[in-house]
């Protein structure tokens, strides 16, 4: 069930450049069409879990509206996708910042810079019935108690039933798929030691539907990046 995708899913399709904002502080092109990226589900890490820095990175926080596929399909048209959603979940993407701007200078691709482990910190599944817009949600995230990112995905530039429709036009969604939907601004570091917590709630803040609170830990082992 599309509700366990965290042992059933099979892949993680990150779209890249989904908030306006977040392009101009990074200085990217605005994209003409979705463009996307996958991570592994081996990247998963739960509320309450520690988030490893490797060696040598400069590693980025980015706060995102997780969709979970509930029936799977190739070829979905707009129209249709929304009936094709189970849930969704907080998620937030890690990403190795000076590995990505190295490899992207490169035109290597970004597997490395965004699949460590524990690169994809993710809350329990919310049913889709919970969720009365999805695109009318606050997204927030917090360093040691103080707001970096905090965003409304009303300001998605490619919507939800696009982003099924571009990406299932390349490739097939399954059952337990997650869809990350882009990030809005304020990205940033975070070091060892940093408490980071995040939250997804309803405009009104009348309900929060998914919270997480991580630790940042410096990864023993493993690989190291040398810029």
């Amino acid at each position: 069930m599309a509700a366990n995708f965290l042992r059933s899913g099979k892949k993680i399709l990150a779209i890249g450049r989904n908030y306006l904002e977040h392009v101009k502080e990074l200085s990217n092109q605005v994209p003409k069409e979705p463009f996307f990226f996958l991570k592994p589900t081996t990247s998963y890490v739960v509320t309450g879990g520690k988030i490893e820095i490797p060696k040598g990175t400069v590693v980025h926080h980015e706060v995102e509206l997780g969709v979970v596929i509930g029936q799977g399909g190739r070829d979905i048209s707009s129209q249709q996708a929304m009936s094709h959603i189970a849930g969704y979940a907080l998620a937030i993407d890690m990403t190795a910042r000076n590995m990505q701007d190295q490899v992207k200078k490169k035109g290597l691709p970004w597997s490395a810079a965004k699949g460590f482990d524990t690169f994809t910190p993710i809350s329990e599944f919310i049913p889709v019935d919970d969720v009365p817009d999805a695109h009318n949600l606050r997204l927030w995230l917090k360093i040691n108690g103080e707001m970096k990112q905090d965003g409304t995905t009303a300001d998605m530039m490619f919507r939800i039933p696009r982003l099924i429709e571009h990406v299932s036009s390349i490739m097939t969604l399954e059952e337990g798929d997650v869809l990350l939907t882009g990030t809005p601004s304020g990205v940033g570091p975070l070091v060892p030691g940093d408490a980071i917590t995040a939250g997804l709630e309803l405009p009104d803040g009348s309900k929060t539907l998914a919270e997480l609170s991580l630790t940042a830990v410096q990864r023993e082992g493993g690989y190291a990046f040398a810029p």
